[in-house]
C-alpha cells in the first residue's frame, strides 16, 4: 500500500502524521510511504530524516496526496486537498467529526474516512487514542503557558528579602489534560485544587498531591456522571457549582479549565462576574477555547487582559505548541491504528472490528456519521491487496 502525509495547513499547526520512526516500520512492512517536503520541518523531523526511514519526498501536496491508497492527517483536509485524493482512498486523523461539513466531499470520492476522535476509550483502544496523548501534552503546555502569563513565582520562595508565597492554581476538569496540569503545578511549587463533576476523580486528584473541591451532589447525579466523558448536568448543580467554584476562584492566581462535552459547546463554568472578582494579575488558561470556552470572556484564539487584571488566554491547539513530541505520540497512535486494517499481505477493513466500525464515517459512497445517516450498510469486509 502506498501511504501519503501532506503538509498541515492549518495556521499554527506544527504536528505532523507520521515521524521518521513510524515510517520506518511502515517500510519494513513492505509498504511505500509519500511525504510532503517539508511537512516535518516544525517538529523536528528533517527532510533527510524521513528520507533515510526510507520515505519518498513530494514536491506538493497533491503530488504527495494523488499517490496515497491511505492518507493520515492531523487536522480535517480541505475541500481542495479532498479533490487531490485518489478515488477509493483511506484517509486517518483527527477529522472534526461534529463540526465537519466536508464529509459528503469525502463520500462522493468513495473514501473511507476514519475519525480518531471517535475511537471508543476502551483498554484495547487506549495505545490509539489520540485524544488523551494530545491531551496529556495540553495540560503540560497549559501550565508552562499559565506561568508565562503569571506576573509572579510558582512556587514558595524563601529569601533575603522576604518569603514569596506558591501560587494557587485551580484546575477544573478532572480528565487526562486535567490531570496532566495538576501533575505539572505540583513539580513546580504551586498550591493545587481541582474539581471535576465526576467525584470518581478525587482519589486521582489526591494521589497527585491536589485538593479535590466537590460540589454536593445526589447518588444520582454521581451515577449520571461516573464514566469517561463528563455530562451535562442539571441547573440546580450548576448552581451549586458556580457558587463554590466563585469562593475558590477568589482565592486562585491561576484557573486551568479543561471541561469539554463531545459535540457540544463547552460549558460555562466561569462567569464574568467571577472573573470581575478575580485578583489583578491572575491568569485563566482555557483549554476548550476552541469549543466556545468555560469561561465567559474567553475570546477563542486570543489572549486578553479584563479591565480588573485579569489575563484569560484563550489560545487553541497546545499540543501544536509542542510539535515534536506530539507528533512523535500522535504518528504512534496513527500507527497503530493501521495496524488494526494492515498487514504485509495488504489492507483489509473489517468493519466487525468495534474500533473500526466506531470511527468510520464515511464509507463506500455514504455519510456514516452520525449513526443514523446509514442507510445501507455495506459489506462487512473488503479487502484490497
Amino acid at each position: 500500500m502506498q501511504i501519503a502525509i501532506a503538509t498541515e495547513r492549518l495556521a499554527g499547526e506544527h504536528r505532523v502524521a507520521a515521524t521518521p520512526e513510524t515510517v520506518k516500520k511502515l517500510v519494513a512492512m513492505g509498504h511505500t510511504v509519500v511525504i510532503e517536503a517539508g511537512a516535518g520541518r516544525h517538529a523536528a523531523a528533517p527532510d533527510a530524516a524521513y528520507s533515510e526511514a526510507g520515505a519518498t519526498l513530494a514536491a506538493s501536496r497533491a503530488a504527495a496526496l494523488g499517490q496515497g491508497d491511505i492518507v493520515l492527517t492531523v487536522r480535517p483536509l480541505p475541500a481542495d486537498a479532498i479533490a487531490e485524493l485518489k478515488d477509493g482512498a483511506v484517509l486517518i486523523g483527527q477529522l472534526a467529526p461534529y463540526h465537519n461539513d466536508t464529509f459528503p466531499l469525502l463520500a462522493a470520492k468513495q473514501v473511507s474516512a476514519f475519525a480518531m476522535e471517535l475511537l471508543p476509550r476502551t483498554t484495547r483502544a487506549q495505545s490509539m487514542d489520540v485524544l488523551s496523548s494530545q491531551n496529556n501534552i495540553a495540560g503540560y503546555r497549559a501550565v508552562l503557558l499559565a506561568t508565562h502569563y503569571y506576573p509572579r513565582f510558582m512556587p514558595m520562595l524563601m529569601t533575603a528579602a522576604g518569603t514569596v508565597k506558591p501560587a494557587r492554581v485551580l484546575i477544573m476538569g478532572v480528565g487526562v489534560a486535567g490531570l496532566q496540569a495538576i501533575a505539572t503545578a505540583k513539580r513546580l511549587g504551586a498550591v493545587v485544587e481541582a474539581t471535576d463533576v465526576r467525584a470518581s476523580t478525587k482519589e486521582q486528584v489526591e494521589s497527585l498531591g491536589g485538593k479535590f473541591i466537590e460540589v454536593p451532589m445526589s447518588e444520582e447525579e454521581k451515577k449520571a456522571n461516573d464514566g469517561v466523558y463528563a455530562k451535562e448536568m442539571s441547573d440546580d448543580y450548576k448552581q451549586r457549582q458556580a457558587e463554590l467554584v466563585a469562593k475558590h476562584a477568589r482565592a486562585a492566581d491561576i484557573i486551568i479549565t479543561t471541561a469539554l462535552i463531545p459535540g457540544k459547546k463547552a460549558p460555562t463554568l466561569i462567569s464574568a462576574e467571577v472573573v470581575q472578582a478575580m485578583k489583578p494579575g491572575s491568569v485563566i488558561i482555557d483549554l476548550a477555547a476552541e469549543a466556545g470556552g468555560n469561561c465567559a470572556q474567553t475570546v477563542p484564539g486570543e489572549v486578553i487582559t479584563t479591565d480588573n487584571g485579569v489575563t484569560v488566554v484563550g489560545l487553541t491547539n497546545l499540543p501544536g505548541m509542542v510539535a515534536a513530541d506530539a507528533s512523535s505520540l500522535y504518528a504512534k497512535n496513527l500507527f497503530t491504528f493501521l495496524g488494526l486494517m494492515l498487514s504485509k499481505e495488504g489492507y483489509t477493513l473489517n468493519l466487525e472490528d468495534d474500533l473500526l466500525a466506531a470511527t468510520l464515517v464515511t464509507h463506500a459512497g455514504e455519510v456514516r456519521f452520525p449513526a443514523a445517516n446509514v442507510a445501507n450498510p455495506a459489506k462487512k469486509e473488503t479487502t484490497h491487496g
